[in-house]
């Protein structure tokens, strides 16, 4: 059945068992009088219509995935000029819970917002990290310009993804059921929730369904994609965690490098001598030292004459004086095989689901930092729970991926976890990637009806792989062939882009161009981004479709997209 069929189908079919706070909610949508009712209903102001959601049930048959049902906890108007209303109008704002089937299982926590001038759309929001957090929905989107979907008349919508706690908290991975809410059913039942809702408010569905979000929300907005096609017609998935169970071993990897092997750890200020390093043989690859290397492929031919340059060759060094090592400006053997670990990925020697055997590995000599907030380890010592900024973003979220996830016991150490051969964890492990990872190629019903796909990803990402982004768009080039995966996908990958910082941070409406895509058919080509880096705010870059990327003309201002040409590498 196609989209507009089902929010059709849902639209006529919709009921709701309203508390007696909301006596109206009960009407049926069958018969004269219930379209008559109806009508009316859409005539009154959307003030009046948003008051009578407080307190409502939605029925479990409402929603396609088994829920016990959902509850409507609050409906209020917010006044255009209401304290943090960022969207600069009315709207409606609704929360909600979706009841789990079994009494252990948290709800799934929803926000929708109803904006009283109407654009016939609706956006879901991903989330990010382990979620845990209601997306609300009324910002603006990250990396966009200022102003909010919700603001441009977008009916939107978001949730916590089924739990309760901060991104880097994985203890719910011990309920059966929240793993699967986490892993793609929360983005379903939330959808047909929010569905029916606009459909009621509105009086009838939206004319297109769009699904928006980054990292985790990347994730997120490919398994949309994969799983429920019918659903959405366009994505937009940034930064895509799509190998989860990848990207978390990997991370258990690399804090074994640094913590289980002697010398291994590697300081912020060696990680910066090793990025600085890589702008002085690469930056200017591109025609132009503009702190960004851009020409990562050029610059993959220099790698070796950058790691021999980093090399300590041999000095006798303790490995365990990381002020000694940063004065030096030298990395010893095992600090060069932690930073090797993220340059080769993973290779397993068995498969996870969709026939994935690892993951792609990092750009690590091609201007990645891995000095700030989410790269690797700021201390020498690996704390009992491992926290982002003390021993790495990957190291942190993959032990508790491990913990939790996989072995299921809070007192398990990662360090003793070995992702090449995980004994009696293998089938946890392969069973975890199918209900998580977002590694399916089979998108031909998703292609077929339609649907669209922008993908925006950083080429100095430190935590999620631009490989691995790209490698799973070439296994759609090889299932599909490249004309039509052009047909419904753009990928733009992001010179000096990281994840969310970077030497250059793009401003660029994806939203605008998914929906010109969308309703009029203007695929889009090279964009243009404003660099939104403190240091460098207001600069401007062409963002080149994949494999192309920006080189300077060699004339013109360098700060201006117009004096760079996308080009072949």
């Amino acid at each position: 059945m196609m989209a507009h069929s089902r929010r059709m189908l849902i639209a006529r079919a919709w009921r709701v068992r309203a508390l007696a706070v909301a006596p109206t909610l009960a009407m049926t949508w069958f018969g004269p009088a219930a379209q008559t009712a109806l009508g009316a209903q859409r005539e009154a102001p959307l003030s009046m219509r948003c008051a009578e959601f407080a307190g409502a049930v939605l029925p479990p048959e409402l929603i396609a995935l088994p829920t016990a049902g959902a509850q409507i906890e609050s409906a209020s108007m917010v006044s255009a000029t209401a304290p943090g209303n960022q969207q600069g109008g009315e709207y409606c704002r609704i929360t909600g819970r979706i009841k789990a089937l079994k009494p252990t299982t948290p709800d799934i926590r929803f926000d929708l917002n109803l904006p009283r001038h109407w654009n016939g759309r609706a956006l879901q929001v991903g989330g990010g990290g382990y979620n845990g957090v209601v997306v609300s929905g009324t910002g603006v989107m990250p990396f966009s310009p200022d102003r909010a979907p919700l603001a441009q008349g977008y009916a939107t919508f978001g949730d916590d993804s089924g739990h309760v706690g901060d991104s880097s908290l994985a203890v719910f991975g011990l309920v059966d059921e929240a793993v699967t809410n986490f892993g793609y059913a929360h983005l379903k039942k939330t959808h047909d929730a929010a569905l029916a809702l606009i459909a009621r408010a509105y009086g009838r569905p939206p004319q297109r369904m769009y699904f928006a979000g980054g990292s985790t929300g990347g994730r997120e907005g490919y398994t949309v994609m994969q799983r429920f096609p019918d659903d959405y017609d366009g994505v937009i998935a940034n930064s895509p965690a799509l190998n989860f169970s990848g990207v978390r071993l990997i991370g258990v990897k690399v804090g074994q490098a640094e913590y289980a092997t002697p010398g291994g750890f590697v300081p912020p200020l060696l990680l910066q001598h090793v990025y600085h390093r890589a702008l002085a043989v690469c930056d200017g690859l591109d025609g132009v030292a503009d702190g960004i290397v851009s020409d990562v492929a050029a610059c993959r031919e220099h790698e070796a004459e950058i790691v021999e340059s980093l090399r300590c060759a041999g000095r006798a060094m303790s490995g365990d004086d990381s002020r000694q090592e940063s004065r030096d400006e030298c990395l010893t053997e095992p600090q060069l095989a932690t930073l090797m670990v993220l340059r080769d990925g993973l290779s397993l020697p068995y498969k996870l689901a969709w026939d994935v055997s690892g993951y792609r590995g990092y750009n690590v000599f091609q201007g990645t930092q891995l000095s700030g907030s989410l790269g690797l380890g700021h201390q020498a010592q690996r704390l009992a729970q491992p926290k982002f900024f003390a021993n790495g973003y990957l190291f942190a979220q993959g032990d508790g991926y491990v913990r939790y996830f996989v072995a299921r016991d809070a007192d398990f150490d990662s360090l003793r976890f070995d992702p090449l051969h995980p004994g009696k964890f293998r089938a946890q492990l392969i069973a975890l990637s199918q209900t998580i990872g977002a590694m399916n190629t089979d998108v031909g019903r998703y292609i077929a009806r339609g649907g669209k796909l922008i993908t925006l990803q950083g080429l100095a990402d430190e935590v999620i792989s631009p490989n691995q982004t790209i490698a799973y768009r070439q296994a759609l080039v090889a299932r599909y062939g490249v004309d039509e995966v052009n047909r419904f996908m753009r990928l733009y990958m992001v010179p000096g882009f990281q994840h969310g910082s970077g030497a250059f941070v793009p401003s660029v409406d994806l939203l605008g161009a998914l929906d010109n895509w969308v309703t009029r058919g203007a695929s889009p080509e090279t964009l243009i981004a404003t660099d939104i880096a403190a240091a460098t705010n207001g600069r401007s870059r062409p963002l080149c479709r994949y494999p192309l990327f920006p080189r300077y003309t060699g004339k013109g201002n360098v700060n201006l997209a117009a004096s760079f040409v996308c080009t072949e590498p």
